[in-house]
């Protein structure tokens, strides 16, 4: 069956930095797209980024302003979210998604398996 399992996440003082990972099984990857979102407390999931099945193409939210870098691994089976320069506001638990399609999506509709979930905590 389909797997998606983040890690990755913890606390970090603002100005800092994580990579998330998100490991997958029971799928062909490279044929499928992948995202990430993320939710913080009584907010709406939001999207973040995404990434086409063979990687060559990329789209994120507005509020990533360059901060962040998604990539995958096909060979490994993996995506991952470098987050750079990260703020209060990224507090959120992230999670990893996978599209319904090879091309980028920016709506929770267009993805049909979600992780659990990784917590990112930005804090001083």
């Amino acid at each position: 069956q389909v797997q998606l399992v983040e890690s990755g996440g913890g606390l970090v003082q603002p100005g800092g930095s994580l990579r998330l990972s998100c490991a997958t099984s029971g799928f062909p990857f490279s044929s499928h797209a992948m995202g990430w979102f993320r939710q913080a407390p009584g907010k709406v999931r939001e999207f973040v980024a995404s990434i086409s099945g063979s990687g060559y193409t990329t789209t994120y939210a507005a509020f990533v302003k360059g901060r962040f870098t998604i990539s995958r691994d096909n060979a490994e089976n993996a995506a991952y979210l470098q987050m750079n320069s990260l703020n209060v506001e990224d507090t959120a638990t992230y999670y990893c998604a996978r599209a319904l399609t090879d091309a980028v999506g920016l709506e929770p509709e267009e993805f049909d398996h979600w992780g659990q979930g990784t917590q990112v905590t930005v804090s001083s």
